[in-house]
């Protein structure tokens, strides 16, 4: 299928080098400032991921690639832009896994908006399946990889059990909610650029 045009190319025009640079690095700055805001209770909730899929629904797949990776490597370089203002050490920390699935999700969503996903329900759908496939990575972590590695912490080994009820379980409605804003900001953008061109 071939590749449409972005939401951020339709409304900023011919993507120069300089410009796509600039969108790489603004969506990682708009990820590491989302990282550190969270809502609910008691469970708090980052609006990360609702800022991953908006980078990679509106980039397209190549910029938003770009731009996780930028994220990712802003922390390995020390710069405290994962949540709670960690830094390098979250890279091996018992979150790690989520932070690695990041980059696909991101690469993801860019890749289903090039492919002309941008009505609400199927950015809805696909941004739960990511949002699900995350925890994939974000589980094996903990539970298999980080040994493998000769990582040694408490948490290392942590059972299914464990994982589910501390790691998963409160952050599903949270993932659920924040997809369907996402979905709602996408397809209003596109909307409103109809209606400009209208």
């Amino acid at each position: 299928m071939a590749t449409t045009a972005t939401l951020s190319h339709a409304f900023l025009g011919q993507d120069s080098l300089i410009k796509k640079v600039g969108l790489a690095l603004g969506g990682a700055i708009l990820i590491a400032i989302a990282a550190q805001l969270s809502i609910g209770y008691p469970v708090p909730i980052s609006l990360q991921t609702l800022a991953i899929l908006m980078v990679g629904f509106t980039l397209g797949g190549r910029l938003a690639l770009a731009s996780m990776l930028t994220y990712v490597g802003m922390g390995a370089m020390g710069l405290p832009v994962f949540s709670n203002g960690m830094a390098a050490a979250a890279l091996i920390g018992p979150t790690a896994g989520f932070i690695y699935s990041f980059i696909f999700m991101g690469w993801a969503a860019g890749v289903a908006s090039d492919r002309g996903i941008k009505t609400f329900l199927p950015v809805t759908i696909v941004g739960l399946i990511l949002s699900a496939a995350i925890y994939v990575l974000g589980v094996a972590w903990p539970m298999y990889i980080a040994g493998t590695f000769g990582i040694e912490a408490k948490w290392v080994g942590s059972s299914a059990d464990t994982i589910w009820t501390y790691w998963v379980s409160p952050f599903i409605l949270g993932d659920i909610i924040k997809t369907v804003i996402a979905a709602m900001l996408v397809t209003g953008g596109w909307a409103a650029l109809k209606s400009r061109k209208g």
